[in-house]
């Protein structure tokens, strides 16, 4: 009796010393992050966003247009909606302090004629372009977050992003029914794929515009709504291999010639 109640206790320390070595396995083996927070747009009126990413510093030179449904009122020669950057911004994240103070952020009039399911889109081009312009979110993008100025109204703001198969993806950032500034935040859906089988493995996604939507019983006659600081919670670590460098499309690029189209 007593040799089989040893024998118990020793298969059970043994079983749980396994659990605790296959457990410490599993912790060992999870992958390696390196998270950064990214600011890709202020709203301020510059033109010009800088950030560096796999050892390259990308540049572009951009503005912001706005595009709506077909009930945007047009009063007098004017057509809506209007934007301009204005001298505000969010205390919570700048201060209070206004004397010698640049910091702008970028408004939005809207008015329609009609209540609705209506639709403003803000978006990046090109200074000097008309065509849309697609921002490359560098790492495998977390969150994507935003400070929005709301004045009460029950509308609806999304973002849209473009995969590398090319197909765009509309993301619901929540409702903008609050007063004053809010910082919205959304987690970008683990169904939205940021990686390829095959090299180059990395594969990031396009910011391409929000859209602002407004909803059947709300006023659309005459509103305001504010942005400032776009920014991203993006992983940018790598995995380094032996040849990594083939499988970078710009090197590879630059190897086989300025006729070769890099890999996508």
């Amino acid at each position: 009796m007593k040799q089989g109640s040893f024998r118990t206790v020793r298969f059970i320390v043994f079983l749980f010393g396994l659990l605790g070595v296959t457990a410490f396995s599993l912790v060992a083996q999870e992958p390696t992050v390196n998270l950064q927070s990214i600011i890709l747009e202020q709203f301020n009126g510059e033109t010009v966003r800088q950030w560096s990413f796999q050892g390259r510093t990308q540049e572009f030179d951009l503005e912001w247009r706005t595009d709506a449904s077909r009930f945007a009122s047009q009063i007098d020669g004017e057509s809506f909606p209007q934007t301009t950057f204005v001298q505000a911004w969010p205390q919570a994240l700048f201060g209070n302090n206004r004397e010698g103070n640049n910091l702008q952020s970028f408004g939005i009039w809207g008015k329609f004629d009609r209540q609705g399911f209506n639709w403003i889109d803000v978006y990046p081009v090109q200074v000097g372009e008309d065509e849309p312009f697609e921002i490359p979110i560098p790492g495998r993008v977390r969150s994507l977050d935003m400070w929005v100025w709301g004045s009460n109204l029950n509308y609806e703001l999304e973002v849209y992003v473009r995969d590398h198969r090319g197909i765009v993806h509309g993301i619901n950032m929540g409702s903008i029914a609050f007063t004053g500034w809010r910082n919205m935040q959304v987690r970008i859906p683990t169904t939205i794929t940021q990686n390829r089988r095959l090299l180059p493995s990395y594969a990031g996604l396009h910011f391409v515009k929000f859209r602002i939507w407004t909803t059947p019983p709300e006023r659309v006659d005459n509103f305001f709504v504010y942005f400032n600081q776009l920014k991203v919670l993006t992983d940018v670590f790598e995995t380094l291999f032996d040849g990594n460098d083939l499988a970078d499309p710009v090197h590879v690029q630059e190897l086989w010639g300025q006729n070769q189209t890099p890999a996508q």
